[in-house]
């Protein structure tokens, strides 16, 4: 990519992935959305407002932490981790929930629905809706509200209905149709979608209200090494998160930008949530989820497949538009590690530096044994920790009392 980086087009394509799938009812909806968040980005008072309740709220600047048990234990690069995790709620989420939140409240809604997997974005949703007076229902997977037991008293707490969702795998897509559904039926509603998926604007919308980590980021590893890193490092889901992360770098070539997806238990679909990957059965190929054109898991007929991770929030089958493009061309590059190795490094970073992780950051983590020996003292890694992980303990006691 030697031209600057100004994705997506007017249609919210990233090249050839993006784009608006969705029943004629909700296009009026999306326009208006479109046209209204346009309006608030120019606008000073709604940007003023946002910056100051992300300082004031959520707690931003977020530190960048420089790992130094981490950065000995491989004696390789400098680690620092970028910690959302001590963002107001837990994780990154809160971002883009304010944001959407207010412009919600701009747009004259009472009524807001969003969907959750591991919680976060569902407890970042009501904490906004408790903030700014709006009524809120979540939708979630009972597979993931078995998981994320905390993260569901805690959106009860803070006045939302939490809405289990039944059917499917009982995970993210499942809650991510039902809110669908919610919002073709009630369309006055308005529609808080939590990553960087979804019909035209979400990808791009929430890309810009998370993209404070990146440019946060840059300010801080600049004041600490007077140079910028040489490897951006973050799981991903959805991908909002990592969108943060690498968003305010895309331009800069020469840093490399490293997603970790979800290895799950084995490699059989249904097993993972990998969807740069396609094996003979099925895998991850382009086609169309729930409004976006991206990769998607599917098996040879082009069935949505099921998908695995001991992570709620990484237990997805699509992955965000902009991902995907950035995979094609090559300017990010996206792995996987299994979900025992999450669960040692959800471990390992809580005995290491004192910081307990969220089970979808510990997949990044886990990514450093492979990562950090092929690099240089001289060099930088940034890892954004995106939650934290008190929300896990429970579930990890569970599988690790399992295994032994």
């Amino acid at each position: 990519m030697n031209q600057r980086y100004n994705f997506p087009d007017s249609s919210g394509h990233f090249g050839k992935y993006g784009g608006s799938f969705v029943p004629e009812t909700l296009m009026a909806p999306l326009e208006a959305l479109q046209k209204a968040y346009a309006e608030a980005c120019s606008d000073a008072s709604f940007q003023g407002e946002l910056a100051r309740l992300l300082k004031t709220y959520v707690g931003r600047p977020t530190p960048l932490f420089f790992a130094e048990q981490v950065t000995h234990h491989f004696k390789g690069p400098r680690i620092y981790l970028k910690r959302e995790d001590l963002a107001h709620t837990g994780s990154h989420k809160i971002n883009n929930c304010l944001g959407q939140g207010l412009l919600a409240k701009r747009m004259g809604k009472t009524r807001v629905i969003a969907e959750t997997g591991a919680g976060q974005h569902g407890v970042a949703a009501a904490t906004v809706c408790a903030l700014l007076g709006l009524e809120c229902e979540i939708y979630m997977g009972t597979e993931d509200m078995r998981r994320q037991e905390l993260n569901v008293y805690r959106m009860q707490l803070l006045g939302a209905k939490v809405t289990g969702v039944d059917s499917g795998s009982r995970t993210l897509k499942d809650a991510i149709n039902e809110a669908l559904r919610d919002w073709v039926t009630n369309v006055d509603t308005y529609y808080l979608l939590g990553s960087v998926l979804g019909p035209h604007p979400y990808p791009v919308m929430v890309r810009d209200f998370q993209s404070v980590i990146g440019r946060e980021v840059r300010d801080q590893i600049l004041a600490a090494e007077h140079r910028l890193p040489d490897v951006l490092l973050a799981c991903i889901g959805g991908g909002s998160n990592s969108m943060g992360l690498f968003y305010e770098f895309i331009d800069e070539n020469k840093i490399r930008m490293v997603g970790v997806e979800a290895g799950g238990r084995g490699e059989k679909l249904g097993e993972h949530a990998v969807r740069f990957m396609d094996r003979v059965g099925g895998g991850g190929r382009p086609g169309i989820l729930q409004g976006t054109y991206s990769y998607v898991l599917q098996d040879d007929d082009g069935q949505v497949a099921l998908t695995h991770s001991v992570s709620a929030g990484l237990d997805y089958a699509a992955i965000g538009p902009e991902h995907a493009m950035l995979h094609d061309t090559g300017r990010a590059e996206y792995t996987a590690v299994s979900d025992q190795e999450a669960l040692e490094a959800f471990q390992w970073l809580s005995r290491s530096e004192g910081i307990i992780p969220a089970l979808e950051s510990a997949h990044a983590i886990a990514y450093l044994k492979y990562l950090a020996p092929k690099m240089g003292k001289d060099q930088i890694v940034v890892v954004n920790l995106s939650g934290r992980g008190d929300k896990d303990v429970a579930e990890a006691i569970r599988l690790t009392e399992k295994k032994e």
